[in-house]
């Protein structure tokens, strides 16, 4: 006898369109509501959001990102690097493990979802869902304890052309430890809707087929919410949970100027500088050894290799090569 599709019996919302503030939602959701079937539904704005064992510096596109005010965090799941903006519904599925409950039941009940509005998904590969060979949403997982959280993304309408500048990245510049991301051909489920549906009765219709009638609205009270803020700013909101969590990895990169070529060398583990080398035909003075060793150890952060850089004659080291220049040369 086939395993009933999955309902949720409680559904939330964030009430914020934060990454980081709906990731912290999410996580407390997973180990404070243990029993039954839940359900919540959320947006993020602008946001590379990582998987758990990325390297944020590989994945993300850092002077596209910055300059067009794109966050980037880190999630608790595995899997590949996604852009999330207000085009994107995202979904978390929380219920107990174990049981004749597969992991393939919530992608399937995902897909359902869809079906009822007419779009003909399919489940594909290890977590993606498309439609007529387009990838319209994927997912992760995570275990805890006794619950699972199987969580994703529904692109409805998203800006396809800022997704792909903000993960596009240079591969052959690095060689790292951590899991990298497949790029495939993106589609959006509003493509196979009808004409003027809006991404709130895309939510609506997402939100019935996967709530049971029998389910209740859930708010968490004021204290619960104090405990996601806190979170929010201890986890996700950190450079360090972003950024310095991620594998050892080298990076290498070159740039014609007109003070001359410049090709910068990096080793880093856990968003630091543990070696840095230059190379080039630029006109320098003297030894490079005494800035190198000053880089040893900084945040592969502008403001701190800035601030780092700009406590040496640079003109010394790089002739003519300009600071802003030095940092491009670095991914910055």
């Amino acid at each position: 006898m086939p395993v009933p599709l999955w309902k949720a019996d409680r559904y939330l919302e964030t009430g914020s369109t934060d990454a980081a503030y709906n990731l912290a939602f999410e996580q407390y959701v997973l180990e404070n509501v243990t029993r039954g079937n839940v359900l919540i539904l959320w947006q993020n704005d602008n946001t590379v959001v990582i998987g758990q064992n990325q390297n944020a510096a590989q994945e993300v596109n850092l002077p596209f990102v910055r300059e067009n005010g794109i966050r980037v965090v880190r999630r608790l799941t595995g899997g590949g690097a996604v852009y999330h903006d207000l085009g994107n519904l995202n979904y978390s599925l929380i219920a107990d493990r174990g049981g004749d409950r597969q992991l393939s039941d919530f992608g399937e009940a995902i897909v359902h979802a869809l079906h009822d509005l007419g779009i003909d998904a399919q489940r594909s590969g290890r977590n993606d869902i498309v439609v007529q060979g387009r990838k319209i949403g994927g997912s992760a997982q995570r275990l805890y304890r006794d619950r699972i959280l199987f969580h994703g993304t529904l692109i409805f309408d998203s800006d396809i052309s800022m997704m792909s500048s903000a993960l596009l990245v240079d591969r052959e510049k690095f060689a790292s430890k951590g899991a990298k991301s497949v790029r495939s051909r993106v589609g959006r489920a509003s493509d196979f809707l009808p004409a003027g549906t809006t991404l709130a009765s895309f939510w609506a219709a997402v939100r019935r087929s996967l709530v049971a009638e029998t389910a209740t609205a859930v708010a968490l009270g004021e204290g619960e919410l104090h405990e996601v803020a806190a979170l929010r700013s201890s986890r996700y909101a950190t450079w360090d949970w972003t950024w310095g969590s991620g594998p050892e990895y080298t990076y290498r990169n070159r740039k014609r100027f007109p003070g001359g070529t410049v090709e910068v060398r990096i080793l880093a583990a856990h968003g630091r500088i543990e070696d840095i080398v230059f190379y080039g035909d630029f006109l320098s003075l003297v030894s490079l050894d005494p800035l190198c060793d000053a880089l040893r150890g900084c945040q592969l952060e502008q403001s701190q290799l800035s601030k780092t850089l700009s406590c040496f004659d640079l003109s010394s080291f790089f002739g003519s090569v300009s600071l802003n220049e030095i940092l491009e040369v670095m991914g910055m």
